[in-house]
């Protein structure tokens, strides 16, 4: 069954976030929020229900509201009921000829998709914007990274969101698992690279939400 397009955010804080969103999303980037509702996991295509084990509710949730946005994005492009399935690692599919990426928090979903003829590979991620515990921050930053960000007290989870955003850009292009001593990021150029071998652009909003988009650009 077809269904209704994607609508466009209604509560502030998802209008506040995709318009700061808008202001990152890099040329021929498709870029859309949700904040996590109950029963969301209705937005889940049947195929996508199958694919997803997770049984905790909260985390079919997210999926689902990832997905719907997913579907929406794609819907604009005259791909209809594309069901966003996933790999063995847990890497969404999309479809041919296109990259994307999906990300949630607790409470709020993003996702991003691109032709790869305007983006090579594609990575996003969302978190909250409260400082990263020190405990954490000290497993996330290594001597190679340079840690300067717009917003000092944000940097630990900005430089957090950033390598998971390039990890889920790169990892389509090799399939190699990568740790955060893999990821050397530069938040001043707006760069990072891996221990493969790639040069990912990173670009970030920190308001109202902490969001960073990873991308390789296409050939």
């Amino acid at each position: 069954m077809t269904r209704p397009p994607y609508a466009p955010p209604t509560l502030p804080e998802e209008i506040a976030l995709l318009e700061a969103m808008a202001t990152i999303a890099p040329k021929g980037v498709r870029i859309g929020c949700r904040k996590i509702r109950d029963e969301d996991e209705a937005h889940l295509l049947p195929e996508e229900a199958r694919a997803i084990p997770a049984r905790h509710p909260a985390i079919r949730r997210a999926s689902g509201a990832a997905r719907w946005i997913a579907h929406g994005l794609l819907w604009d492009i005259g791909l209809n009921d594309f069901a966003v399935l996933r790999t063995s690692s847990g890497a969404p599919v999309w479809p041919d000829g296109m990259t994307g990426s999906l990300a949630h928090d607790n409470e709020m979903a993003v996702a991003a998709v691109a032709p790869v003829s305007h983006i090579g590979s594609l990575g996003i991620d969302v978190e909250p914007a409260q400082p990263l515990p020190h405990d954490i921050f000290a497993l996330v930053t290594t001597p190679a990274d340079t840690t300067e960000a717009l917003n000092q007290d944000l940097t630990g989870r900005i430089l957090f969101s950033a390598k998971e955003a390039v990890y889920k850009a790169v990892y389509p292009l090799d399939r190699e698992i990568l740790g955060y001593e893999d990821i050397a990021v530069d938040l001043n150029a707006g760069l990072a690279m891996t221990a493969t071998g790639h040069r990912v652009k990173l670009l970030y909003c920190v308001a109202p939400r902490v969001v960073v988009v990873a991308f390789i650009c296409g050939n």
